[in-house]
């Protein structure tokens, strides 16, 4: 009950604030990348959701293990873009070099799985557009993005572990999610994407996520 609880003011209180950070970060995203009408993007692990903040339109393949039953409605109501959707795994592609114009990625390397997977999942961003942006939170930003948790990545792995046990029976798929979940430091970005800028997206003064981008 509490589990549930917390997560309900969780999307009550910090939901307004996640859109307008999400607004801001799709600004920056438009100018750093220079995105021009038409462009082909490569969105790894997306919705189309999040297109709804990007003027410009834009064609855009989403790629996923398994698509949301939401995502064909979400699409539908964004008339701007033109979406494809793709069923398929981020770190085994099997799609030429150079398909795209950009290959976006907000807050999925962190889920991909151990380094030997992070490094795939880089490695297939870099071949498959000359540009990319990619997004992971940072470790520094008060409240943790995927559990709701204050200071989430400071506690103890023996007490991440005993929170993770007691929600395991209320909520199996979040928190299948949560064990899945990596923190990607800024020097693994650096050593995953040598040729990109590393940009610490900061809000009140404090590093919230990283963005490594090649424009």
């Amino acid at each position: 009950m509490f589990r549930h609880a917390r997560l309900k003011l969780y999307q009550h209180y910090l939901g307004p604030y996640q859109v307008r950070a999400r607004k801001l970060r799709s600004e920056w995203f438009k100018t750093a990348i220079g995105l021009k009408p038409h462009m082909k993007i490569m969105d790894l692990g997306g919705t189309p959701q999040m297109w709804g903040f990007i003027d410009i339109p834009l064609d855009i393949t989403l790629l996923n293990l398994v698509h949301s039953p939401t995502s064909q409605a979400e699409a539908d109501s964004i008339p701007r873009h033109k979406f494809t959707f793709v069923s398929g795994d981020a770190c085994n592609l099997d799609l030429p070099s150079n398909s795209f114009d950009v290959v976006f990625s907000n807050s999925v390397i962190e889920h991909v799985g151990d380094e030997t997977k992070r490094a795939a999942f880089a490695a297939n961003v870099r071949r498959l557009a000359r540009k990319h942006w990619v997004q992971t939170p940072a470790k520094y930003f008060p409240i943790e993005a995927h559990t709701g948790m204050p200071f989430w990545w400071y506690y103890p792995e023996s007490w991440r572990q005993g929170f993770i046990k007691s929600w395991r029976t209320q909520l199996p798929p979040w928190t299948e999610m949560i064990e899945g979940t990596t923190l990607v430091k800024r020097d693994e970005l650096e050593r995953l994407f040598p040729d990109a800028v590393i940009w610490p997206e900061r809000h009140f003064g404090i590093v919230k996520s990283y963005v490594s981008y090649r424009s």
